[in-house]
């Protein structure tokens, strides 16, 4: 069967019962009322009956549909196809389009397995219709031979080819019919193909939906009224449940999925135009005071002149931070653009009205590195810095916390430790957050929200100013998603002296070769890292084809650096050990530093100027642009070189290496990732699997996106809390689709 999209990511309705699709049911059923294994006949179908009291549903069937995360019927008509393939109309074997793709039902007259024991060989048969005979080939199919005998009656489908005078099909689709039954016959029709599990395929599915469809549809509410989608050229919503389950052809497949895509994008920026409106007019922070005085005084503190992108970004932030409204700012900018300078720009303002400042980092050794590049920075003044990481002493911890809640320490840097409630502040004014992407949404809420439990609805709510940092630059689309609440400037360029970075991509079996030429640089006084992905062999399948940490520093220090230091880092190691490490490092006391990517971020030591990563293939491109960005940090000119070894084996992880080694432009590199790996987890609160939108592509949809961004700032600016009855509906599932996963309150 012909698949109708090449790319079955932009072609997919995918299945979870989190879909951001706006439906609700008429019954007043309840999870409490399953007592029956089925439905008796006068017991009508809801949208909310289960799916073990359907008829014909047993308990074994259920649970696989479970596993699909379909509990009820309105889980299972929420469970849409992924792609649509081609499905052909009969006709006789005589009849089949030669060089074309045909459909021919038939009997099977013989059948043969040619090969050997394994699954080396072809399976061969004869399908026999009143016309004529078909001869068809499945290679590497042996499991076959159990699956189609003689006498069967089968329909095939796929090209057909002239074979010895005769027709011939090679690995064609094939089902088992029942003999005579007409309703088997099919038309050409778009043919929907699910997700599915064990023991459940995409066809069982189907007949599934295809049964309880009919009977549920008249409960589904489309909170949109026929004049708002008329304008908009959307169809109803029931409408697009049934196209997008039995569509008449491609258009109409493309309309249903276009009305679903802009229900998740309303919704999402639903919540985004809340949060705003939420932000501006229930949150008040300290309006922080600004003078040229002061101005220059902090500018004293710099160790370089700033450049005109760092000037006009700390413009802005000095402007937020001069109002009562929190400032909610994020600051892109490349590796290396100086984007430190510009937070610590924002700390000292908070300092200087006698406020507090936090600055968290997503780990130890960043939080570690942003201590000693401000420490440096404020060394003789009477700023009082302090860092709070996890494993501190408990004595040590105490004494600081209480030094936190009483105003003696000025600014705090630290990691995920600042979330928990024991730190209390007396007077937080400035939160900066580095490395956005790797916190979520509700985390970097916590600290402008502490307080507001309590508050009344028509209280103003203190919260900090908060500043959001990203070394990883945002393509504009999902500025206009996730960060659509977010005021956003960035800093491009990079600091004075600064050299470009030489980077190569190279196989594996010019490691030799990279290595010989690294241990060249190091005898001239240079240093360098090395990532790999493990910390040692144990508990990983493909421990022995993967470099790891302990091992390859061994290899390193034996092989090609003999007579100069090779040291080890990962996240394993203690604190005390892993800060050492790094301080060697920094005195080139150490030449060759092994690590994870735990030195992704955060780590700045200018003589190291050739950065190696082993397995680059199984690294994101974001992160490898990371990576590269410990390098070139000197102003001395001197050249910084990246190399990437790697044997990618998929298309995605070529795409990856030919982008690294096309460009070093971090926004671009941005555009290429976000085009590789779509929308990924855009808000943050997961790294890893399933999608937020998952039937809005993006920036496929952007058209749509624009449309809902629009729709929904007229509707907040109308009815900021979506208190009126008439949107009743949309309030309800905003809050149970997207309020925990972009940290809404309760508008209801």
């Amino acid at each position: 069967m012909r698949s109708i999209c090449n790319d079955p990511m932009h072609c997919a309705f995918i299945q979870s019962h989190r879909l951001s699709i706006i439906i609700t049911c008429m019954s007043d059923a309840g999870p409490e009322d399953n007592v029956k294994e089925q439905a008796t006949p006068a017991e009508p179908v809801r949208l909310s009956t289960r799916v073990e009291k359907l008829h014909g549903i047993g308990s074994r069937r259920a649970q696989q549909m479970n596993r699909l995360d379909i509990v009820t019927v309105s889980d299972l008509i929420r469970h849409l196809p992924m792609r649509y393939e081609q499905e052909f109309a009969e006709g006789t074997v005589s009849d089949l389009p030669m060089e074309g793709i045909g459909s021919a039902r038939g009997t099977v007259m013989t059948c043969r397995w040619a090969g050997g024991p394994g699954n080396k060989g072809r399976f061969e048969a004869t399908l026999q219709d009143h016309s004529d005979r078909i001869y068809l080939k499945w290679f590497n199919a042996r499991y076959l031979t159990d699956k189609i005998k003689p006498g069967m009656l089968l329909r095939v489908q796929g090209k057909v080819k002239a074979f010895g005078g005769y027709p011939q099909m090679v690995n064609a689709k094939w089902e088992v019919i029942d003999e005579g039954d007409p309703s088997k016959r099919t038309n050409d029709r778009l043919k929907p193909v699910y997700p599915s599990t064990e023991g459940l395929n995409s066809d069982a599915i189907e007949k599934l939906i295809a049964q309880v469809l009919p009977l549920v549809l008249d409960q589904v509410i489309d909170p949109l009224d026929d004049a708002f989608r008329k304008k908009r050229n959307l169809p109803a919503l029931s409408d697009a449940f049934a196209m997008a389950h039995s569509p008449k052809n491609e258009e109409e497949a493309a309309a249903a999925r276009r009305r679903l895509a802009f229900n998740e994008l309303l919704l999402l920026q639903l919540g985004i135009a809340i949060k705003r409106h939420f932000n501006e007019t229930r949150l008040i922070a300290p309006a922080l005071r600004w003078s040229a005085s002061m101005d220059e005084h902090i500018r004293a503190r710099f160790p370089f002149a700033l450049t005109m992108a760092q000037e006009l970004v700390i413009k802005e932030i000095a402007g937020d931070l001069q109002k009562d409204r929190p400032m909610n700012r994020l600051v892109q900018g490349d590796v290396g653009a100086g984007k430190t300078v510009v937070a610590l720009y924002a700390l000292l303002m908070a300092v200087s009205s006698r406020q507090q400042g936090a600055m968290m980092a997503p780990t130890e050794l960043l939080a570690e590195q942003h201590f000693q590049s401000i420490s440096r920075m404020l060394e003789g003044s009477n700023v009082r810095l302090a860092l709070l990481v996890g494993g501190m002493p408990a004595a040590k911890r105490s004494e600081m916390l209480a030094q936190i809640e009483s105003g003696k320490i000025d600014i705090v840097v630290g990691t995920h430790a600042l979330l928990t409630s024991t730190v209390k502040f007396k007077e937080l004014a400035v939160v900066v957050v580095d490395e956005q992407h790797r916190f979520g949404v509700m985390q970097r809420a916590t600290l402008r929200s502490r307080g507001s439990e309590d508050a009344a609805p028509s209280e103003r709510i203190r919260a900090p100013h908060c500043l959001v940092m990203t070394a990883t630059p945002i393509p504009r689309t999902l500025s206009l998603t996730v960060f659509g609440d977010l005021d956003i400037s960035t800093i491009t360029g990079l600091p004075p002296g600064r050299q470009p970075i030489i980077t190569r991509v190279v196989v594996p079996e010019k490691a030799d070769d990279v290595y010989r030429y690294m241990a060249e640089r190091i005898a001239q006084g240079e240093q360098a890292y090395i990532v790999v992905p493990i910390i040692d062999a144990s508990g990983h399948e493909s421990s022995a084809q993967l470099k790891n940490v302990r091992d390859h520093a061994k290899l390193i220090q034996d092989k090609y650096c003999r007579g100069f230091k090779v040291a080890a880092i990962h996240g394993q190691l203690e604190r005390d050990t892993r800060e050492k490490t790094m301080q060697k490092f920094r005195k080139n006391e150490v030449h060759v530093l092994v690590a994870t990517t735990v030195i992704e971020v955060g780590v700045d030591v200018p003589n190291a100027t050739m950065m190696i990563v082993e397995h680059a293939e199984r690294f994101g491109l974001s992160q490898l642009h990371q990576l590269r960005g410990r390098v070139g940090r000197g102003s001395d000119g001197r050249k910084s070189l990246a190399v990437f070894i790697g044997d990618p084996t998929t298309e995605d992880a070529t795409k990856r290496l030919a982008a690294i080694g096309s460009t070093t432009d971090g926004f671009k590199i941005s555009e290429m990732d976000f085009e590789i790996r779509g929308m990924g987890d855009i808000f943050g609160t997961r790294q890893h699997g399933a999608l937020p939108l998952r039937v809005a592509r993006l920036p496929e949809h952007m058209e749509l996106l624009q449309m809902a961004r629009r729709d929904a700032t007229v509707l907040i600016d109308t009815d900021p809390l979506l208190g009126e009855p008439s949107h009743t509906l949309l309030r309800k599932v905003l809050v149970r689709e997207y309020g925990e996963t972009i940290g809404l309150v309760d508008v209801g």
